[in-house]
């Protein structure tokens, strides 16, 4: 799941790099050998893939039971404002430690490889790619931002409206409220906490398009919910998300 495109490295170099400055992956602590590994081993993304389960057509909440073709309780009570929602894998394994590291230890250069693995993931799901023609990511408030050096939502939006040749477009969504973090609320709390968060601005670029949204983790889905409203509300025409695990 290691993303291509990398400069090729002399075989004598990479060898000098393994005795005299080598690396461990992060995961396992072996050895990386490979001029392509950064950060994580081969073995450790090989660990990496998409989950297989059942889940709902719309939210994309994954099923305990192999239901197949149904709405969840949650979407058949309350339709969500996005119209489509699919997660990579589940918050669990190597998924949720490298997407811890690359939020919480600044591994920046592991959004690319996520992106990449996001990519590969979802390609052939037609349902979040047709007619799209605008990426957004999740905005952080700027002194979250400031504080964690990057937006991981961002990085990965990036890479994937470069691989897909869809436009990616900043600045437009932004979040207007510095809200505690959501890992600890319940449900209710969590919509709460978002309602009023995100913005738009300057909208008129957005009005009439098929919007992806793009984020790291789904957990309840208060967050897309918030941000599809929002921009549903400026006049976008339909909202999709993408996510890399679903917790």
């Amino acid at each position: 799941m290691i993303s291509s495109g990398l400069k090729k490295i002399s075989p004598y170099t990479k060898l000098a790099e393994l005795i005299f400055f080598p690396s461990f992956c992060e995961l396992c602590s072996s050895l990386l050998e490979f001029p392509e590994e950064r950060v994580i081993c081969r073995s450790c993304w090989e660990g990496v893939r998409r989950s297989s389960s059942f889940c709902c057509i719309c939210c994309g909440r994954y099923f305990e039971s192999s239901i197949q073709s149904q709405l969840c309780h949650d979407c058949l009570e309350r339709r969500p404002p996005f119209s489509y929602h699919r997660s990579c894998g589940k918050y669990q394994g190597n998924l949720k430690d490298i997407i811890l590291l690359y939020k919480y230890r600044r591994f920046q250069i592991l959004g690319k490889d996520l992106a990449h693995f996001a990519y590969r993931s979802l390609d052939k799901e037609e349902e979040i790619w047709w007619e799209v023609n605008a990426i957004l990511p999740v905005p952080l408030h700027p002194k979250r931002k400031k504080q964690r050096g990057f937006n991981q939502a961002h990085i990965i939006a990036r890479e994937l409206a470069l691989l897909r040749g869809i436009e990616l477009v900043e600045g437009r969504l932004v979040k207007v409220k510095n809200v505690p973090p959501q890992t600890f609320l319940e449900v209710e709390e969590r919509e709460k906490n978002v309602s009023g968060a995100f913005r738009v601005i300057n909208g008129e670029k957005l009005k009439g398009k098929v919007v992806l949204l793009v984020d790291d983790v789904y957990t309840t889905g208060s967050t897309i919910r918030e941000c599809s409203s929002v921009l549903k509300d400026a006049g976008v025409k339909e909202v999709r998300a993408l996510t890399l695990a679903q917790a």
